[in-house]
Order: structure tokens, then sequence, then C-alpha cells
């Protein structure tokens, strides 16, 4: 019975594993498509949500006022997300380049620090710091950057779950034996 188990949820793990690598290939050849799609569906979602508050609020003979708030407040959230989206994409993007950026400059001052106890790494560091915050610049100017960078986690991690699975397959085929 376990074994049956173990191996049935191995394979449902490969094939969602499968459908992450296929989004984060998506998501390196077409990241702007993608995420176009993703905030269309987060928009509508919200919407719908909304909605089915609204419907909710006045359905029901007690009214309470949450309610409604809650469903008016998804409901602009959803259009805002709709009509808005290469606006939050931006955001979004130029937020995750300043932390990159403010994180290099962190890690130069600490580079600095280190070269005052004269340690021998403070090479290393100071040179790691300017490509840390060359790579904050990179994200600030090139759109796409970002979300490729997603992808490419996404299609590793399904690689990776896949091969631990594999594994896991077999050591449970050995183990049962």
């Amino acid at each position: 019975m376990w074994r049956k188990f173990l191996k049935k949820s191995s394979w449902t793990d490969i094939l969602i594993s499968l459908i992450f690598i296929l989004f984060g290939i998506l998501l390196m050849a077409r990241p702007e498509s993608i995420m176009s799609i993703i905030t269309i569906l987060l928009g509508i979602i919200f919407i719908v949500i909304g909605g089915l508050k609204l419907i909710d609020y006045f359905a029901t003979d007690k009214r309470e006022n949450y309610v409604f708030a809650m469903a008016m407040v998804a409901i602009m959230v959803g259009i805002v997300i709709l009509f808005c989206t290469d606006i939050i994409l931006s955001a979004f993007r130029i937020l995750i380049a300043i932390w990159i950026i403010y994180s290099g400059m962190m890690n130069l001052q600490t580079t600095i620090v280190w070269k005052e106890y004269q340690s021998r790494l403070w090479l290393a560091s100071l040179i790691l710091s300017f490509l840390v915050i060359l790579a904050g610049i990179y994200i600030l100017i090139n759109r796409g950057v970002i979300l490729q960078t997603i992808g490419i986690a996404i299609v590793g991690y399904g690689i990776v779950n896949i091969i631990e699975n594999i594994i896991f397959i077999k050591k449970v085929e050995n183990y049962l034996k």
C-alpha cells in the first residue's frame, strides 16, 4: 500500500515539476507576455471575489459593513491590477533594483571596515560589492531581467525536484524489496 502511494506521489511531483519547468521556460522566453497574462488573471480573480462578496452582502438579511468594504476593495484592487499592469511591474522592478543597489552599498561599507582591519578578503568583497551594485543598475535599466531570472530559478527548481523524485522512487523500490 505505501509503496504504491509513494510511487504515485513521486510521479505527481514529477509532473508538477515539468509544469514548473514549462512555466519557467515561458517566463524566460516571453517574460512581459506571461506577466501580463498573470496580472490579467489576478485582476479578474480579485474582481470576481469582490463581486461574490458584494452578492453575499446583498443576499443576507444581516448587512455587515466590513463585507461591503472588502468587496469594494477587492473590486478596486482588481481594476487597478487590470489597468495598471505596466506600472505595477515597473514599480516592482524598480524596488528590487533599489534594494540590490542599497545592499551593494552596504557591502561596500563593510569592505572598507575589512580593509581597516587588514583582512585579506577586502579585495574580493570590494569586487563583489561593485558587481552587486552593477547588477542592481542593470535590473533598473533592463525591464525583463527580473522575470527571466525568476524563470531560470523556476526551471532549476523543477529539474532538481525531478532528480530528487527519481532518486526517491529508486530508493523506495530498493527499500521495499
